[in-house]
């Protein structure tokens, strides 16, 4: 079976690819989210070329060898592209034989818990409170993230003393029993990040996600030796040699790739058995609810060394508008903390036809 068409349907935000192989089965998968739209012309000119006319179901090679064939443009875009034909064609394969993704993985549906995820700076300590413990009392939730610092802020707070308040107050209203993460998003310098670590692990947070700039491997790793807590890190790194690097010199505690932005799900497996290797638990970065968190779902359903819990984005549509009617069933109904993933073959859900007809739609097929 070989590949024979790949489409795109993309926006600003998000696009999903469609693979057709040349016995007419289809299946869906996704480009990671941001300038998708650009992401969607990379697809077409530095990844399809190179998968028309492939396996479509051994298609690790495939993936290799468009690497190969676009070696000079190493780094996101490309990765952002690969990802939309790897989840495409794990789609096509669950569906031909009527697995779900996590079953073709080695592992089995379950119910996964659930850490609740704000992505806002711009949120008073008082009503990030609020909302968490409305969150656990409806929802069941029993671990939360929250902002600390501003993102890549160089030691500048989102507003002075935003950190030194919202760290005490959100932590003491969650109380005990709960799991408490934070995300300083590349702000702090690492003696800056030590003296905010030193007040989480006052607080009871046992979490601190990258504390320093990603790319400086060696400052989160200063910040890792000073402090006790959990130091993590990974969601923007992509090529495998980052990772190599980043975990054999010890940088973080745990480890959070992105299945999306790494360049799909063969290859995050790849990341996560370097993980496991040393020791390091896997928590992947999944922060909006497009495909990206349905397959970190089936991955850490199937891999030997999953973090406690998934992330799971908490805001509507008005800090994700783009979010709005991208699937025909919501795939993350939230019970008592877990989510659940599906038995249905391939990824278990249905793009919606509505969203489908209103984005940019391009064609790659076999003359």
């Amino acid at each position: 079976m070989i590949i024979r068409k790949l489409e795109t349907f993309a926006n600003e935000f998000v696009g999903f690819v469609r693979v057709t192989a040349d016995t007419g089965d289809q299946g869906w998968g996704q480009l990671s989210t941001y300038n998708a739209d650009i992401t969607a012309e990379i697809f077409h000119r530095q990844v399809a070329r190179h998968a028309l006319g492939t396996d479509a179901i051994d298609f690790g090679p495939t993936l290799e060898r468009i690497n190969e064939k676009e070696h000079k443009f190493p780094g996101s875009y490309l990765r952002r592209a690969t990802t939309g034909l790897d989840t495409a064609l794990l789609d096509l394969r669950g569906k031909l034989e009527g697995k779900p993704v996590v079953s073709l993985l080695g592992g089995r549906p379950k119910k996964i818990r659930a850490y609740a995820s704000s992505m806002k700076r711009d949120i008073t300590p008082e009503d990030e409170a609020r909302r968490f413990l409305k969150l656990r009392d409806e929802k069941g939730f029993t671990a939360f993230k929250w902002r600390v610092g501003a993102e890549c802020g160089r030691d500048v707070d989102e507003w002075p003393g935003r950190t030194e308040k919202i760290v005490p107050l959100v932590s003491r209203a969650l109380g005990d029993g709960i799991d408490k993460l934070v995300d300083g998003n590349s702000g702090y310098s690492p003696k800056r990040a030590i003296e905010v670590g030193r007040l989480l692990e006052d607080e009871g947070i046992g979490h601190f996600e990258e504390p320093c700039p990603y790319w400086e491997f060696a400052q989160t790793k200063e910040v890792r030796d000073a402090l006790s807590l959990d130091v993590t890190g990974g969601e923007q790194d992509c090529e495998f040699t980052a990772w190599e690097r980043m975990i054999e010199m010890g940088a973080v505690d745990i480890i959070q790739p992105d299945v999306m932005y790494l360049g799909g799900m063969l290859r995050t497996l790849h990341v996560a058995r370097l993980g496991a290797q040393a020791g390091l638990p896997c928590t992947p970065h999944s922060a909006n609810l497009s495909l990206v968190t349905l397959c970190t779902m089936h991955l850490l359903a199937a891999i030997d060394n999953p973090g406690k819990y998934l992330e799971l984005s908490i805001e509507g549509l008005d800090y994700y508008p783009w979010q709005d009617g991208l699937f025909v069933e919501d795939p993350y109904k939230v019970v008592d903390g877990h989510v659940e993933i599906s038995d249905r073959p391939g990824w278990g859900v249905e793009v919606n036809p509505q969203w489908l007809d209103r984005a940019q739609h391009k064609v790659s097929e076999l003359g």
